[in-house]
């Protein structure tokens, strides 16, 4: 049997891969603008949402208490962001194998650059909760779009689910810094 973490990440490779699958006609267009409206809201919040994130979803992921658990949370939050990432982009923006940290890495070419890019990640990982790493996140993913900087969708899914785990979060934290200057020392 998977683990949560690795069910969450199969959801989500399931929910990009349909949605990567529709890209270029109009109903997959409609589903990226529907997710890009869910940005800033919590987790069901949005009744129009709903299907986007919960349909197919396996029932051990969800909270039926009306609350989001920690996975819708993490799923939720990936599939908004990627939808907003991907927003007029022809290829796609869900490059496997390139973490947060590896991405923001990208975006900074000099040292000068590096200090803000460096700054933008550390205010994502000091974040105290979802909402707060969500509205973080979406400040770096539309740096990352503007950059033209893809990002692992999936893997940032299990960043996520970790990240709520108090056990976990340093754990996570740490490789977003590893691999941002395990990448700057690349260049």
């Amino acid at each position: 049997m998977p683990t949560r973490k690795e069910q969450v990440k199969q959801y989500v490779a399931q929910q990009l891969f349909r949605l990567e699958q529709q890209r270029g006609v109009s109903a997959g267009r409609a589903a990226l603008a529907q997710l890009r409206r869910g940005i800033g809201h919590v987790p069901g919040e949005l009744p129009q949402l709903w299907g986007a994130f919960l349909s197919g979803m396996p029932e051990e992921l969800q909270n039926l208490s009306g609350k989001p658990s920690r996975e819708e949370w993490a799923i939720y939050t990936v599939l908004t962001l990627y939808a907003l990432h991907q927003q007029g982009c022809s290829d796609s923006v869900n490059i496997q194998g390139l973490s947060l940290g590896s991405a923001a890495a990208r975006l900074a070419p000099n040292d000068e650059e590096q200090e803000r890019i460096w700054r933008r990640l550390n205010l994502v990982a000091q974040s105290d909760d979802m909402i707060e790493l969500s509205y973080r996140l979406r400040q770096l993913i539309t740096l990352l779009k503007a950059g033209g900087v893809g990002l692992d969708y999936v893997l940032l899914a299990a960043d996520l689910y970790e990240y709520q785990f108090t056990d976990s979060a340093n754990h996570v934290r740490l490789r977003w810094g590893q691999s941002f200057f395990h990448n700057q020392g690349m260049k």
